[in-house]
């Protein structure tokens, strides 16, 4: 999902689900196979059900929250950790 823009974005995009026609969203990298994935869906009683996962550091966790707002910082914070496509790999250097 290109251009989603960190905490406002994400804050936005959940914003803008609901019960009729915009159900959930994905984001993951733009890729043929990718390694990860978040997704947020509305729940019928109310709330949002999120979803993260990624296979290569053997993560799967499956919560629900009802703030909008904590559910984009903490989705930004999981995103900023994960891998993508050309982007820098970090390294960590110990001095």
């Amino acid at each position: 999902m290109p251009g989603v823009g960190g905490w406002g974005g994400t804050f936005l995009l959940i914003s803008d689900l609901n019960n009729s026609d915009n159900t959930f969203l994905v984001v993951q990298p733009d890729e043929d196979d990718p390694v990860w994935f978040a997704s947020v869906a509305v729940l019928d009683e109310g709330g949002y059900e999120i979803v993260r996962r990624d296979t290569a550091r053997n993560e799967h966790e499956v919560t629900t929250a009802s703030s909008v707002n904590d559910i984009a910082r903490d989705l930004t914070i999981w995103m900023a950790a994960r891998d993508f496509p050309g982007r820098p790999t970090r390294q960590v250097s110990e001095f």
